[in-house]
C-alpha cells in the first residue's frame, strides 16, 4: 500500500526553517518515536526533529530527497538524513534512510539511528510512495526552500 509524502514547514527563528516529512500527514518524528517506544528503546524513544537545510548543506533539496547526493554517512547511494535531533543538528541524534528510487515508486527502507547501532529497525517501514506524488512532494519542499 503506497503512502503519502508531504512536509511541514516550521520557522524556528526569522531565518530558520525546520522541514519534517510527515507519512500520511503524520510527522515522521511522532511515527519513529512511536515505533521505539513499543519496541522498548527508551535510551530515549523519539527526541527528532526535522532537518533544517541552513544548518547543513544537504546539496540541492531536490537531488537530496531522491537520495542522488553523497551518502551522509556510508557508501552507499541513497542514503540521507530524514530526521535530526529535536535541537536541529543531525549529527547530534538524527534518523537514517535509504532513498531507492523505482520507475513508478520510491522507497524508504534501512533506517538507522547511528548512536544507537543495535536497535533494529527492519519492522520500521519501509515506506512505498508513488513516484509521482513523491516528486511533487520534493518539488512543493524546493519551492518553499526557494522563497
Amino acid at each position: 500500500m503506497t503512502k503519502v509524502l508531504s512536509f511541514k514547514f516550521e520557522n524556528t527563528d526569522e531565518d530558520t526553517v525546520l522541514v519534517l516529512p510527515c507519512v500520511d500527514g503524520v510527522g515522521l518524528d511522532q511515527l519513529v518515536a512511536d515505533f521505539e517506544e513499543a519496541a522498548g528503546y527508551r535510551d530515549p524513544a523519539g527526541g527528532y526533529g526535522g532537518i533544517i537545510p541552513s544548518h547543513r548543506f544537504f546539496g540541492p533539496l531536490r537531488s537530496y530527497f531522491l537520495g542522488q547526493e553523497e551518502p551522509v554517512t556510508g557508501d552507499e547511494q541513497g542514503e540521507i538524513y530524514l530526521l535530526s535531533c529535536e535541537c536541529g543538528e543531525v549529527g547530534c541524534w538524527p534518523l537514517i534512510a535509504h532513498v531507492r528510487l523505482h520507475p513508478d515508486k520510491v522507497i524508504w527502507d534501512g533506517f538507522s539511528q547511528p548512536h544507537r547501532p543495535n536497535r533494529n529497525y527492519e519492522s520500521f517501514g519501509p515506506f512505498v510512495f508513488e513516484r509521482t506524488q513523491y516528486e511533487k512532494a520534493v518539488e512543493t519542499l524546493v519551492r518553499y526552500d526557494d522563497l
